[in-house]
């Protein structure tokens, strides 16, 4: 029998198998038992509100942060006065990343990453899903930021960073140059490490877009957040999908070789056929890896979560999504934009791809 969701994407399936899903190189389903259905959740008001009966699922529930190396990272951050998206948006894998992947309190492998969040900690937009602080007036940036945050990341010894910033529509330029100083800064004190840009969209502002992907970072990656009919509802009003296209397009055409990547949330409503039409879109316009998690509700005041998507449909997505044509798709419910397992992946793909040019011409 066809499964449902082949039906819904109208996706080939191999005939002959009692246990269709996954996807092989031409885009055909492969045999697998069928998903288990998503867990789902009664709306308490319009958008937002919490489910009081609503209960999280065991995939997602996390032990609190601690250990040494989590310690000591927020003691470094704290000292040079910086901002992580780790804490600012509350991010469930902050155990693990800050650890070094040994989980929220255990030992891994010793590359600890966070991601740094330049241009203060208050946003200039007001997103219903997000739980950085807002306002219309924000301080000024911090001048030292971009040196204190490159003397920071070469004291811990990782080899890949991500930069990522609040929006900042008070400031001219968007705080694209606060990302380009901030971007020099690090390969000047370490010229072998790798910069990932997770930008904001700069208003639209294509000029503020080329500027930082000519600044010598590595991957620029902007997120379109939600599928194209739940972006006024997710996203704030100067932000758009058409916007956000635009940003990654123009990042891909500015610098030749530039590596570009996306994000998407699941769980705030959408339909299986609008989200392969997001991942489409972003192929079309040359974006070479996406990420996928689950949307979870910081306060009341977010948007509830409609759907808890079960872990066997984000893997249904990754394969989809590497049928397509992206270079690698991280997806998974406590998958996140900057997602420690995925920055070690991409930073073997862009050493990988830094390393032909030489090996051709020798």
């Amino acid at each position: 029998m066809q499964s449902s969701l082949a039906r819904q994407l109208a996706l080939p399936v191999r005939t002959g198998c009692a246990d269709p899903g996954r996807l092989d190189r031409s885009g055909s389903l492969r045999c697998r038992a069928e998903a288990a259905p998503p867990v789902s959740v009664s709306r308490t008001g319009p958008y937002t509100g919490r489910d009081p009966e609503l209960k999280k699922p065991a995939w997602l529930r996390q032990r609190a942060a601690q250990g040494g190396k989590h310690a000591r990272m927020r003691e470094s951050l704290s000292e040079l006065n910086l901002n992580t998206v780790c804490v600012e948006a509350q991010c469930p894998n902050i155990g693990e990343c800050w650890n070094g992947g040994g989980g929220a309190g255990g030992e891994g492998d010793g590359i600890a990453t966070a991601t740094i969040m330049v241009l203060g900690d208050t946003c200039t937009r007001g997103c219903r899903f997000c739980a950085v602080k807002t306002s219309n007036k924000p301080p000024p940036p911090d001048p030292m930021e971009p040196l204190n945050t490159a003397i920071a990341v070469v004291g811990w010894g990782v080899d890949y960073v991500v930069l990522t910033s609040v929006d900042r529509d008070d400031l001219p330029d968007g705080g694209s140059d606060h990302f380009v100083q901030t971007v020099r800064a690090l390969k000047e004190l370490k010229p072998g490490i790798l910069v990932e840009c997770l930008t904001p969209d700069f208003r639209g502002d294509l000029e503020a877009v080329s500027s930082l992907a000519n600044s010598g970072l590595d991957v620029f990656a902007h997120n379109i957040e939600t599928v194209r009919s739940l972006q006024r509802i997710v996203r704030d009003p100067r932000a758009g999908y058409e916007q956000s296209l635009s940003v990654l397009k123009h990042a891909k055409n500015c610098k030749e070789g530039m590596i570009t990547k996306s994000s998407i949330m699941l769980g705030l409503g959408e339909t299986d056929e609008e989200v392969r039409q997001a991942m489409i879109d972003l192929r079309a316009i040359g974006v070479d890896i996406l990420t996928l998690g689950q949307y979870l509700q910081p306060t009341d005041k977010h948007l509830t979560v409609r759907e808890y998507v079960t872990p066997e449909k984000f893997q249904f997505w990754k394969e989809y999504g590497e049928s397509i044509g992206f270079r690698y798709v991280a997806s998974g419910p406590l998958v996140r934009s900057s997602y420690r397992a995925g920055e070690l992946f991409v930073e073997n793909l862009v050493r990988n791809q830094k390393a032909k040019p030489a090996s051709s011409s020798s």
